[in-house]
């Protein structure tokens, strides 16, 4: 079992790398391709005959995710009354997600919940109300590398879904960029809020000893990381910076290790692609059943 995550919230020069990726990698669209076209039927399954619908975002960020999710739900189920609850540690995320929903009209009807802490203290919470709310839907979007018992956090959000509920996780893919990276270099880079590393492929087996149901998805995408080979790039640095979760990549880390890491984003976890250098984020989405 991985150690405990080091710190609670995500700020700063994190969420600077953080916000920076999404806008250069393209996952969100990917995601959002996901959403607008997998799941409009999966609701349709999962709100079938029911009176009201309760929705769950852990590790929600910013909300552009959960926003979509909301809409597309709101959309297959027009007149059923649909809350919202939110696990999200980062304040400075929290206030960026409830700014989106302000100008959001059609989440105006929607009640929210923010739980401004770890899924870990969220956890702890509602064991000790010992009153559970249930859910019809759970999202874990990119929240998993943060917890430090994978499959007891997983079989504690299975366990809030009501009945005919989904569980959807999206993950970076088994074998992608971020797999071969951080598995090369798992002792040298997980020092800090990520304190072990784990690839869809690993979130299967974790599932599969639960004993639990699920269908995968794969969403193949690359983002450009020409500019971390060039030397004082702005842009490189804080795209390196978030890739290994360093302050600063070029201070942080000896230059032997620098190289070395340098040299696996370039030659295992990227293609060439006109000059450019693509390195492999693809996803996986899992859906898991109740």
């Amino acid at each position: 079992m991985a150690a405990e995550p080091k710190q609670t919230g995500y700020e700063g020069r994190y969420v600077q790398g953080f916000q920076f990726y999404l806008k250069h990698s393209g996952e969100h669209k990917a995601i959002l391709k996901f959403i607008d076209n997998a799941m409009p039927g999966e609701f349709k399954r999962i709100g079938a005959g029911k009176h009201n619908l309760d929705v769950l975002g852990v590790g929600s960020g910013g909300g552009e995710m959960d926003v979509q999710i909301l809409s597309v739900l709101q959309s297959a189920f027009p007149a059923v009354p649909i809350s919202a609850d939110t696990v999200e540690p980062s304040t400075e995320l929290t206030d960026t997600f409830k700014a989106l929903v302000a100008k959001t009209p059609n989440l105006q009807k929607i009640p929210f919940a923010w739980h401004t802490m770890t899924c870990q203290e969220y956890e702890k919470q509602v064991r000790e109300k010992g009153k559970t709310k249930g859910f019809d839907f759970i999202h874990m979007i990119q929240m998993l590398y943060y917890v430090s018992d994978y499959a007891g956090t997983m079989k504690f959000f299975h366990s809030l879904l009501k009945n005919n509920g989904k569980l959807l996780i999206v993950h970076e893919a088994a074998n992608s960029g971020w797999d071969i990276l951080w598995k090369t270099y798992r002792k040298e880079l997980c020092t800090k809020t990520i304190s072990d590393y784990l690839s869809a492929g690993d979130i299967k087996v974790h599932l599969n000893s639960l004993g639990l149901r699920y269908e995968e998805h794969a969403l193949p995408n690359t983002i450009d990381i020409s500019d971390c080979f060039i030397q004082g790039s702005q842009m490189g640095e804080l795209l390196l910076d978030f890739m290994t979760e360093q302050e600063h990549f070029h201070k942080s880390l000896t230059p032997e290790l620098r190289a070395g890491i340098l040299d696996l984003l370039r030659n295992k976890c990227s293609t060439e692609k006109d000059g450019r250098i693509l390195f492999d984020c693809t996803l996986s989405c899992i859906l898991v059943y109740a």
